[in-house]
């Protein structure tokens, strides 16, 4: 069982060698970056517990009330002609009461190199409330729904046009079911400007301070007003990421994602990405 997750996550990270240097996209023209793709996940969420590094998916786990965990990192993402990077990316999150948490994690866009593309500026941020729904103390089986607002990048809103909204909310949904040093987790969800997205993954600890994990999502939207041939756009992202804890508050992670037979306009490319993670644990009354 670790070997595969092992495997899962070297095959995910030498995924990006030879595909740095072409998007490996399908079509034609420039591959659309994060910053102007409405099917992009967030940029990168990496805590040290494993969960999935680029996508909505995560792990169905919530913060003691009083704790904060908080990450900061850079991420590159790299397709056919075009090429962005954000730095930094904040991801915060606070356990605000028993089985429920809430997080937030804002990219800023400082480079971008494409066709039509943003100098840069704040990107698509997402605002959540986690709650948990089954908390694992029975068969060990974790559910959670996390309420989330999502405020698309100005780049994001001129792709969709001008009756776009700015804000859409969505509803993901998770499981987890954890076996020793291993957790399985998978989920889904939808998002209010038609996005659907669904994936599944696995996270290890290796060791006392190494952990590993690997994910595969997969996103689409299908707008019915649209070109029936063009309105079905889909996205397929395989991701891994490894993640060493210096110390019980502080941990250094890098991950990497590589898209599967996904077209350029719906952001087929490479994305890396590295950075701090940390911890502080609720205060002890």
């Amino acid at each position: 069982m670790r070997t595969a997750i092992v495997a899962g996550v070297a095959a995910a990270l030498a995924a990006a060698a030879p595909a740095h240097a072409q998007g490996h996209g399908q079509g034609h023209g420039s591959a659309t970056p994060p910053s102007r793709n409405s099917l992009a996940p967030p940029v990168v969420s990496a805590p040290a517990g494993g969960a999935s590094p680029f996508a909505w998916l995560e792990d169905a786990s919530v913060l003691e009330p009083g704790s904060v965990s908080a990450a900061i990192s850079v991420v590159r993402w790299q397709g056919t002609d075009a090429s962005e990077v954000d730095l930094p990316v904040v991801d915060v999150g606070i356990g605000l009461a028993e089985r429920v948490h809430l997080a937030a994690s804002v990219p800023r866009v400082v480079d971008a190199v494409s066709t039509g593309g943003p100098a840069g500026g704040v990107g698509t941020s997402f605002f959540t409330a986690k709650i948990a729904l089954l908390d694992g103390r029975r068969g060990g089986l974790k559910l959670s729904a996390s309420p989330t607002l999502e405020v698309l990048a100005d780049g994001v809103v001129q792709s969709l046009g001008a009756d776009a909204h700015r804000v859409q909310a969505g509803l993901p949904v998770s499981a987890e079911i954890d076996r020793g040093p291993v957790r399985w987790f998978g989920g889904g969800g939808y998002f209010s400007g038609g996005i659907w997205f669904g994936g599944a993954g696995a996270g290890m600890r290796a060791t006392d301070h190494l952990f590993l994990s690997a994910s595969l999502t997969r996103s689409w939207r299908r707008d019915a007003a649209a070109d029936p041939v063009a309105a079905d756009r889909h996205r397929s992202d395989l991701s891994g990421s490894v993640a060493y804890a210096i110390s019980r508050r502080v941990s250094v992670f890098a991950s990497a994602g590589h898209t599967i037979a996904t077209a350029d306009q719906d952001g087929a490319g490479t994305t890396l990405g590295a950075g701090l993670s940390f911890f502080a644990p609720a205060a002890i009354k």
